[in-house]
């Protein structure tokens, strides 16, 4: 989401950035606005953007999700660390487009138990870091239970054992995740995202069979359980997968299938395997969309009634359904999430139905 950057000059009405390298760092693009103007900005880059490149109609488009907490929301950070020999180390964001780092003593977007903790960071990384270390990328990561971990100097530091596992419970349910499984930064807003996901009446049912495409940790398929008959989840990052083998033992979940590898190699035997109907799959991409083979099968399976978009990347969203458009797919709800407040990044839910071309 590039153009929906608000210069400060440009701006309706301003606000005091809450961080003292805003500008600088390269992370947050909007805290010199209210949260509402952020808001729409956003709601109407991606409704334009979208209604120039596709022929949409006007009422499928709803309102933007706005996030429960506009700052202290990431449960996730990102860190560079970076020797240099004249001025020492540095540790903090890397500004876009440039080799140095923006030291930063905390970081107002992440949840507060986050920020408070950067300055032991530092002090354990600096302690940690071997002589012959110049540079190291630093992950952060807390949960619900408040716990602080952290990685990314030595190998496999960013693994866990079972026991040190973070989680945050969605609905009843507890998602676990580690340092080095990709999982949603702000937790706030998952629970609004699934209300939403299961608001899609006319998709679930008792019968329902749904193809976790992408599943990561089993997050989608989890929360989804209690709404279908079977859940069969693909995931080829082999991180995730012990993660979601892990959820789905925790939860006793017998009516989960794992497969491993990519979706391209288990999608078309899962459809021919397909026992009843509706038949729904949930797809949450990287953000350069669906390659070009798993694009194909999804848009020309038979089998499917339903698709789950959810996606990171409004080009490449925009790019995938012009291909299903084009073969017989109807786009029916689309749904903004500001999974990212005071950034320029956006989430995107579409619903798709297997019919009449639009």
């Amino acid at each position: 989401m590039e153009t929906a950057i608000i210069s400060e000059e440009k701006a309706a009405s301003k606000e005091i950035p809450l961080c003292p390298v805003f500008g600088q760092c390269g992370g947050c693009q909007y805290q010199h606005i209210p949260y509402e103007e952020e808001l729409n900005l956003k709601q109407s880059y991606l409704k334009n953007f979208l209604s120039e490149r596709l022929n949409l109609r006007e009422n499928i488009f709803e309102n933007i999700v706005s996030s429960p907490q506009m700052y202290h929301y990431r449960h996730r950070l990102d860190l560079k660390l970076l020797r240099t020999k004249k001025e020492g180390i540095f540790i903090g964001f890397s500004p876009e487009n440039r080799f140095r780092v923006v030291s930063i003593d905390h970081c107002p977007i992440a949840l507060r138990s986050v920020s408070d903790f950067i300055p032991e960071l530092k002090r354990q990384a600096v302690a940690r870091l071997p002589a012959h270390y110049r540079m190291a990328n630093l992950v952060v990561k807390t949960g619900d239970d408040g716990r602080v971990l952290w990685g990314g100097i030595g190998r496999r530091s960013l693994q866990f054992k079972e026991s040190e596992y973070l989680w945050t419970e969605i609905q009843g349910r507890k998602i676990f995740y580690s340092l080095d499984t990709f999982f949603q930064a702000n937790l706030s807003i998952l629970p609004e995202l699934i209300k939403h996901i299961q608001s899609f009446s006319e998709v679930w049912s008792p019968q329902t069979i749904l193809l976790d495409c992408y599943g990561g940790v089993g997050f989608f398929g989890i929360c989804l359980y209690d709404r279908v008959k079977k859940v069969a989840m693909i995931e080829e990052c082999p991180a995730a997968l012990r993660l979601a083998q892990f959820n789905v033992r925790y939860h006793q979940l017998k009516e989960f299938e794992i497969h491993s590898g990519r979706v391209e190699d288990h999608l078309p035997p899962l459809l021919r395997t397909v026992e009843s109907k509706p038949t729904v799959a949930l797809i949450d991409p990287p953000r350069n969309g669906l390659s070009a083979a798993a694009l194909k099968i999804f848009t020309q399976a038979q089998e499917l009634d339903w698709l789950v978009y959810l996606s990171c990347h409004p080009e490449s969203l925009a790019r995938d359904l012009n291909d299903f458009l084009k073969t017989n797919w109807q786009v029916t709800k689309i749904i903004p999430f500001d999974f990212f407040p005071r950034t320029k990044h956006i989430e995107t839910l579409v619903l798709l139905r297997k019919g009449t071309k639009q």
